[in-house]
Order: C-alpha cells, then structure tokens, then sequence
C-alpha cells in the first residue's frame, strides 16, 4: 500500500523539521563551546575539520563552504598562530594547511568541549551511527 501524496508531504515536512531542528542545535552548540576558547563558530568549524595536512579546497568542502570563506577563517586562524601554510609536498601551486602545537592543543580543547552536552549525546553510538547511515542515504539518493 503506497502512502497518499498529501501524507507523505506531511511527513517530509515533519522530517525536515527535525533535520533543521538539530542543524540548529548542533550550530548553537558550536557556537556556545568556541565562544568559550575565544574562537567564532567558524574557526571551531575549521579546527575540528583538520584531522591532518589539507589544501583550503580540502577543508572548504569539509567545512561546506566557498574555498573563499575558508581563506578568510584560515587568515584568521593563522594571525592567531594556530595554522600555518606551508608549501604542498606533491603540487607546488598549492599550499598545505597545518595545525601548529598551539593549534593542536585547542583543537583537543576543542573536542572534548563539543563531546559535553552535544545534541546527540541523547542517543547511544550505536543510535548514532544508524543515525548517519540514514543521513547518507538520504543525502547519496539522487
């Protein structure tokens, strides 16, 4: 049995409530935890994004953004002392972006902040990651 059109919208609808709903309480606790290290939601957003030596491309995308917005979180970051440029071992066009030991330090800080009282500390791992496999359904699903 196939649902009616009007119910299904109903139901996306609602769906999309809840998405944009903790969206928003993900991005107010980002928000709340860099204000606390000193950070915008944006420089938080870039720290947590650097798992490793990456090109600006590389983390505009991680951090869902135009390369020219990471430039300018990055500028910020790297007056702070926290990133630094260095040349790309591979491409000479390009530059790496590195944590330096102080950004390393606040990044931790960082991680075990955004760990307390997430949004999504409600449900267990295992929740979680069921969680994301729907999300990347969803999302991979043209």
């Amino acid at each position: 049995m196939t649902t009616p059109p009007e119910a299904q919208a109903i139901a996306e609808r609602e769906l999309c409530g809840l998405v944009t709903g903790l969206a928003h309480q993900i991005a107010d606790h980002v928000r709340q935890r860099a204000v606390t290290l000193g950070l915008t939601s944006a420089q938080a957003t870039a720290l947590r994004e650097m798992t490793g030596p990456m090109t600006m491309r590389e983390l505009a995308e991680r951090m869902s953004c135009e390369p020219s917005n990471a430039t300018f979180v990055i500028d910020k970051l790297e007056k702070q002392s926290l990133v630094e440029r260095r040349a790309h071992p591979t491409d000479r066009r390009a530059k790496h972006l590195v944590l330096t030991p102080e950004g390393s330090v606040l990044r931790e800080r960082l991680l075990e902040l955004l760990t307390q009282e997430s949004p999504l500390a409600a449900l267990t791992p295992e929740q979680q990651g069921a969680l994301q496999g729907l999300l990347e359904r969803t999302v991979a699903h043209p």
